[in-house]
Parts: structure tokens; C-alpha cells; sequence
């Protein structure tokens, strides 16, 4: 049995989403879980900060009037006690793909958190798009919230994060029986295009349809992919703005 852990739980989908309260009742069993959230809807804003945030007391910790990474610091560095691990999520949608990972307050709160050097996992229920949008209940998310409290309680232990600094959960909807769990790396599948009509520009993402499809470009080993198995993700990743040495720069500058 493992240590009881103390966990930091946010997310964008706001506080009263019923992801986060799948999470929350999961992760209670094996830690002491402090809830730092955002108020309201805060999805799709990346790493976004506004500094100075009204915060209001919530029957799962704090509510704050900001987006998820203003919630990673406060929780972080104010409001609760330090944590072994941030948790971000459940996010109802996907974040999966190389190209979403920069965009997805979910993922960013991860990000955030290893920034500080602190583990953390993001995790996300796909629905298909062909039911989209439509209410998700806490009880969907019992599965993948599993999963989550499955790698918070053995994923320090067994060094995982000493190689990773977070870790990118995806999941289908439930199924019947047991759902694998398969390491993925993010798809560089991207598929954007635009259309202008009196005066406004549409950005159309067809990355989603092709979910819904019979045939899938991405990959064996990717996190599409093995969403769209039936599979439930975890891409294990690093902080972003990785610097490396490259000769050709290095003459350019040289030659300046």
C-alpha cells in the first residue's frame, strides 16, 4: 500500500463540471485531495494567466475566477498544502493530437504544475463528435477517473516521473469489460483549414471528424489511435521550450 498522497485537482471545464467531481470522489480514496478551480468555463484558453483573481470557497475547495494555470499557482503557492502531484481534468472532450497540447487549459494546468517541478496528469473523456455537444454525467467518467487514480497512486513510486514530468490520459466512453491502458505518443496528425463568409472567417478542425470515420491516419502508438480502439491513452511528455544545440544556428549567430 502506498503512501496517502496530497493532491492538487483542477481543471478547465470549471468546478461544478461533472468531471471534475468523478475525479474528486476517485482520488479521495487514496489522498488528500484540495480542489483549486476555476469558477466557471474555462476551456481552450492554454496557459493563460490574469494574476489577480477573486477566489470563493466551493464544497470541493476554491473557486477561482481565473483560468486553470492561475489556479496550478494559487493552489500551488497559497491555498493549499504542497502537493505530491496536480491533477487537471476530466475534461469532457479529447485533448489529443501534438497540435491541441498548447491549446487545452487541461493539459495546461499539467504543464503548469511541472513548471513548479511537480508531477502531474491531465486527463480527458472523449465523446464522439457525432454526440456532440450534449450533457456528460459523473458517471461516465468512472472509468478514466479510475485510470487517473490508478497512475496517481503507483506512478511516483515506480519512477515514472522521473523521466516525465506529466502525463496526457485519454479516454473512450465506457464500454462493457475491461479498458486497456496503452503508452501513446501525441499524433502530428493536423488537419485545419478556413472559410470566409460576409466579413467572418471560420476555422473548421476536421482532425475530429475523421474520429467518427472508418479509417483513421494516425498511427499505431499514437493517442488517436488508441482512442479510437477503444484504448485508454497515457503519453507520457515533458515541459515545452526544450532548447537543443544546432550547428546551423549556432554559424548564423557566429556570422551576426
Amino acid at each position: 500500500m502506498t503512501a496517502t498522497r496530497e493532491i492538487l485537482l483542477t481543471n478547465d471545464d470549471g468546478i461544478d463540471s461533472p468531471g471534475i467531481r468523478a475525479l474528486y470522489d476517485a482520488l479521495s480514496e487514496v489522498g488528500n485531495v484540495t480542489t483549486v478551480a476555476p469558477a466557471d468555463d474555462q476551456s481552450a484558453v492554454g496557459r493563460a494567466m490574469t494574476y489577480e483573481v477573486p477566489v470563493h470557497e466551493h464544497e470541493l475547495g476554491y473557486a477561482l475566477e481565473g483560468t486553470p494555470s492561475d489556479c496550478v499557482v494559487a493552489g500551488l503557492a497559497e491555498l493549499g498544502p504542497y502537493p505530491d502531484i496536480v491533477v487537471s481534468g476530466c475534461n469532457e472532450g479529447a485533448n489529443i493530437g501534438a497540435y491541441v497540447l498548447g491549446r487545452s487549459g487541461t493539459v495546461s494546468a499539467a504543464v503548469e504544475a511541472a513548471f513548479f517541478g511537480v508531477p502531474a496528469i491531465a486527463a480527458s473523456l472523449h465523446v464522439p463528435q457525432s454526440e456532440w455537444p450534449r450533457e456528460t454525467e459523473v458517471e461516465e467518467y468512472s472509468e478514466v477517473a479510475e485510470a487517473v487514480r490508478y497512475l496517481v497512486e503507483h506512478a511516483p513510486d515506480a519512477g515514472v516521473f522521473e523521466e516525465a514530468e506529466y502525463l496526457n490520459v485519454n479516454a473512450p466512453l465506457p464500454s462493457e469489460g475491461h479498458t486497456p491502458m496503452v503508452v501513446t505518443r501525441p499524433s502530428h496528425v493536423y488537419d485545419m483549414d478556413a472559410s470566409e463568409e460576409d466579413g467572418v472567417v471560420t476555422l473548421h478542425d476536421h482532425t475530429w471528424e475523421q474520429m467518427d470515420g472508418e479509417s483513421l491516419p494516425d498511427p499505431e502508438g499514437t493517442d488517436r489511435r488508441a482512442v479510437y480502439e477503444g484504448k485508454i491513452s497515457v503519453s507520457p511528455l515533458t515541459a515545452p521550450h526544450t532548447t537543443e544545440r544546432h550547428e546551423s544556428l549556432d554559424e548564423l549567430a557566429e556570422r551576426f
